[in-house]
């Protein structure tokens, strides 16, 4: 579709993907068996550094099944950050535990590895320890995991990584995904890669993974009729989404470079601008930029982010506000909370930019000039 409109970050799709999924449609392997699925597992696996991967309908998916591999159940609680989007959070609710919600540093807009010590410290003087941990790569940055492994290491709790906005990220020279016991991707249409919809769950336990596939395909056991012994899901992807998937994947270098570039270029515009300040980059790895978001001091700008906002929409072009910490939607307003005031900060005064892999230089310098129109 032809569209003077500018996107957040829409999907970004070449010929390579067309002729993957043509292929897979001309074999007329349609359902999610196909040969494209272990495939793309595979090379997807290797590309995180794991050693298994298994490919869901979606991330949220890829969530829900991680938790339940953990044994995550009702009446369980888990730690979550705060400043990411809903699915992580409600991924926790599926499965009847609670969320408590750990607020976000100032240096990555990640989960405070001070505040998880903290919480991991008060509760274990309660005897109410947590069963599992979801730290979230915000933006397409990687969490401080180093940190956040060490602590939960002492209690014995395993780790989720919410990588779903960080494909192709490093922390210390290793891959976004790999660092934690689990990790899961999003393949939804805003994200660094899609499939149009999909996830990736990822881990070096084989065990793990061979239980997620098993969950994901209705539980059924191996045998020629339908024998189920517990509940399962349709959480499987197809093999045409797979197909899209490995052709995604070969220009993920590609699209990632994009991003950085065009975080590089709002950047070297708009960082000496009084009164705008970037999201910060940490120093312990190099992150995806999935979107480029800014934080708007309003007196000194001499606008807000909703007046920003609704000034480029008025001219055809897409930004949205920061997430919105967890505890404050209406949804969680009873859940657990350490800290908060960090998260409230960014959804305060953030607006993510359009920062697709496809915006052009002219779309971007049009954006720039709509920016500081409001310091002419």
């Amino acid at each position: 579709m032809v569209s003077d409109f500018i996107y957040l970050s829409p999907p970004h799709l070449g010929e390579l993907e067309r002729g993957l999924l043509l292929e897979a449609f001309d074999s007329n392997w349609i359902a999610p068996a196909g040969p494209h699925l272990p495939a793309f597992e595979e090379e997807f696996a290797h590309e995180v550094g794991t050693a298994h991967a298994v490919a869901l309908s979606s991330g949220t998916a890829a969530l829900h099944l991680a938790l339940l591999v953990l044994g995550v159940g009702r009446g369980d609680d888990v730690l979550v950050s705060d400043l990411t989007f809903a699915a992580t959070a409600n991924a926790v609710t599926y499965v009847g535990a609670r969320p408590i919600f750990i607020d976000a540093d100032e240096h990555s807009w990640n989960m405070n590895p001070m505040l998880l010590a903290e919480e991991l410290e008060h509760r274990a003087r309660r005897n109410r320890l947590p069963s599992a941990v979801i730290a979230v790569d915000l933006y397409g940055q990687c969490a401080d995991f180093d940190a956040i492994m060490n602590t939960c290491r002492n209690y014995e709790i395993p780790v989720i990584e919410d990588a779903a906005e960080a494909l192709g990220a490093t922390y210390r020279g290793r891959p976004a995904g790999s660092l934690a016991d689990i990790g899961i991707f999003s393949f939804n249409g805003n994200k660094i890669i899609t499939t149009s919809g999909g996830g990736m769950l990822v881990s070096d336990s084989p065990a793990w993974a061979d239980r997620a596939r098993h969950l994901s395909t209705q539980a059924r056991e191996p045998l020629p009729h339908y024998e189920h012994t517990e509940i399962g899901f349709n959480y499987r992807l197809s093999n045409l989404l797979a197909a899209i998937g490995r052709g995604q994947l070969r220009v993920l270098p590609e699209r990632v470079a994009a991003r950085r570039r065009i975080f590089a270029t709002y950047k070297a515009a708009l960082g000496g601008v009084d009164g705008i300040e970037f999201m910060p980059v940490a120093c312990y790895g190099e992150p995806t930029n999935w979107l480029t978001v800014i934080t708007i001091d309003e007196h000194r700008f001499g606008a807000g982010p909703h007046e920003i906002r609704q000034h480029l929409l008025a001219h055809d072009i897409e930004a949205r506000p920061a997430w919105k910490p967890m505890h404050l939607q209406p949804v969680f307003e009873k859940a657990d909370v350490r800290g908060g005031a960090v998260g409230q900060r960014i959804f305060d005064t953030g607006l993510c930019l359009p920062s697709g892999s496809s915006l052009s230089t002219a779309e971007q310098d049009r954006i720039i000039d709509l920016l500081l129109w409001f310091r002419s």
